[in-house]
């Protein structure tokens, strides 16, 4: 991302932000509500459009109809309310995409589902419907369902938020058994711990700039900004 600003209106989202991400990186975004986070990562495969700047995402640059459909075939992302189809099954669900935008045949596409259903442990309710599960489990299948695009780059939007406290280590334990393999990863969250365990980088935002930036020892043991510390200790409760 280059000098890349948001507005909503007259609100100033986004301020120039510059960002690049490495293949194979771990990167979390932390802050404040309202800090920008889920902004910017919306803007990576162009669920928000942008007033300025540039997103270039493995070589290809986000303008319009080609190239966004292009990104999207190599960005899965993870939202907070899950956004399953309803009335499919979760097999259906997870075998639709590469389907309809990979041009898999179906029993390649099942194959595929499966296997991933299998990766993140829910493999034993692929026939049931999303109202059928719990919301971890619902997350867990929302997981799968992009990992089965092969994408190079899975975004998560606070992909715990929705969940219930007993809920939650069931999909952070699953984004960690993820996190080991190459594949790129940015994340909204909350979980410090999280933060802590995966990311090769933390960054912190506030008022729709990034503050400061450092791997995870120096960014929890030794923030620079006095925002940053503030923000910690509030979440830490130290």
């Amino acid at each position: 991302m280059e000098a890349v600003d948001k507005y909503y209106g007259a609100f100033h989202a986004l301020k120039s932000i510059n960002l690049t991400v490495r293949q194979g990186e771990k990167v979390v975004l932390c802050g404040p509500s309202g800090s920008g986070k889920s902004t910017l990562i919306r803007c990576i495969n162009y669920l928000e459009n942008f007033a300025g700047g540039r997103v270039v995402v493995d070589g290809i640059e986000l303008k319009s109809g080609a190239s966004i459909d292009a990104i999207r075939r190599e960005v899965g992302m993870v939202f907070q309310q899950f956004n399953l189809f309803p009335h499919m099954t979760v097999l259906r669900n997870c075998m639709l995409a590469p389907m309809k935008v990979r041009g898999m045949k179906a029993t390649q596409a099942e194959e595929v589902a499966r296997a991933y259903l299998e990766r993140v442990r829910i493999s034993d309710q692929m026939h049931k419907y999303p109202a059928q599960l719990s919301g971890g489990q619902q997350q867990r299948v929302a997981i799968a369902r992009a990992l089965c695009m092969d994408p190079k780059v899975m975004l998560f939007d606070e992909p715990t938020s929705a969940l219930d406290p007993e809920m939650v280590k069931e999909v952070l334990d699953t984004m960690v058994s993820l996190a080991g393999e190459r594949r790129t990863m940015i994340c909204v969250t909350h979980e410090m711990g999280f933060a802590r365990a995966v990311a090769d980088r933390v960054i912190f935002m506030a008022n729709g700039e990034i503050i400061e930036e450092a791997p995870p020892e120096e960014f929890f043991t030794a923030p620079r900004n006095e925002r940053t510390r503030a923000f910690l200790g509030q979440i830490l409760g130290h």
